[in-house]
């Protein structure tokens, strides 16, 4: 046994309450660790009714999460993903109040996390495909662009968003510029061309739900929800006017 060792003991020995705080946080951590992840594990068993109205975590963990702001937010994110798909208030048919459950979350977990992509890249998506919280979407893809302004798939998911439910022609060119100058296709330069001059590229939700497809791990129901969008478009833009 080392001198250091020995004069370590002697410090704690000497000032016991030095061990109060680490004594007091584990514990207190553990235990919010296990009341999160018991009520996400608790809707995955068997027979067991979901709740209807999910609990919305307040903006103010943050503050209460004791140094652990990035564990926090992977609790939270698992607990997400589970009910990507819920609207608490359907305001009209397949649309969703603006800023509910699901954005309040993503919201926060990025507070906590910052430079956590997947919540910006898939939350955003879940948002403007699933829910149709398309205000949510705007702001979660607006985060997401601002910390990840070099990340071209994230851009072209923002993209899609602006120029299919925002209907900003100029925004989903800009962003698609940026996709272009970050790595993405060289034509995504022509089609922001076309968008700057007024004219649409139904080509575009098509390529994106190809690139969705070729990602592993990519949600069934978002991939089958998209296809029917894009879809829908296609019809749409075939129609005689």
């Amino acid at each position: 046994m080392g001198p250091n060792s020995l004069n370590s003991k002697s410090q704690v020995l000497q000032n016991p309450g030095s061990l109060l705080p680490g004594f007091f946080l584990w514990p207190m951590t553990l235990v919010g660790a296990i009341a999160i992840l018991a009520a996400s594990i608790s809707l995955l068993e068997p027979g067991r009714p979901r709740p209807r109205i999910p609990y919305m975590t307040p903006p103010q963990i943050q503050h209460l999460t004791f140094g652990f702001k990035e564990h926090t937010a992977d609790m939270l994110w698992l607990r997400a993903v589970q009910d990507f798909d819920y609207c608490e208030n359907e305001i009209a048919k397949q649309t969703c109040q603006s800023s509910g459950w699901l954005y309040h979350m993503l919201d926060t977990i990025t507070d906590l996390a910052p430079h956590f992509r997947m919540p910006y890249a898939t939350g955003g998506l879940a948002l403007t495909v699933l829910v149709n919280d398309f205000p949510g979407a705007s702001k979660i893809f607006d985060k997401g662009v601002g910390r990840f302004p070099k990340d071209w798939p994230l851009l072209s998911r923002a993209a899609y968003h602006a120029l299919y439910e925002e209907k900003d022609k100029p925004k989903a060119a800009r962003l698609l510029k940026m996709a272009g100058e970050a790595g993405g296709p060289p034509w995504y330069f022509a089609l922001a061309t076309r968008l700057s001059n007024e004219s649409g590229d139904i080509h575009f939700g098509e390529i994106l739900l190809k690139q969705l497809e070729s990602e592993p791990n990519t949600d069934p129901f978002l991939l089958k929800t998209l296809r029917e969008r894009v879809q829908r478009a296609q019809n749409e833009a075939a129609s005689p006017r």
